[in-house]
């Protein structure tokens, strides 16, 4: 009986600690992805510049490469929110 006290109470404690690491697992995936998302941008941006005949070229890679890191960020967020929640 005394054991199972013990456990329920470290698993109560460590419980709040894995929330948070989960909300800061979330807040550090959207931070990425915002990085990750405005370097693509200004480099094709730049890249435009230089060379204004490849411009659909460089869009569309640049569309298909913000779409992917936007897809991670959005499971890694959904992976932490079922974190918190279970």
């Amino acid at each position: 009986m005394l054991l199972s006290t013990v456990l329920l109470q470290a698993a109560a404690a460590s419980a709040g600690f894995a929330k948070m690491g989960a909300a800061l697992g979330a807040g550090v995936a959207v931070i990425g992805a915002a990085l990750g998302i405005g370097k693509i941008g200004s480099s094709a941006v730049e890249a435009i510049a230089r060379q204004p005949e490849a411009s659909g070229d460089i869009r569309m890679s640049m569309i298909i490469a913000a779409a992917l890191i936007e897809g991670v960020s959005l499971l890694a967020v959904v992976v932490c929110m079922l974190a918190v929640v279970l």
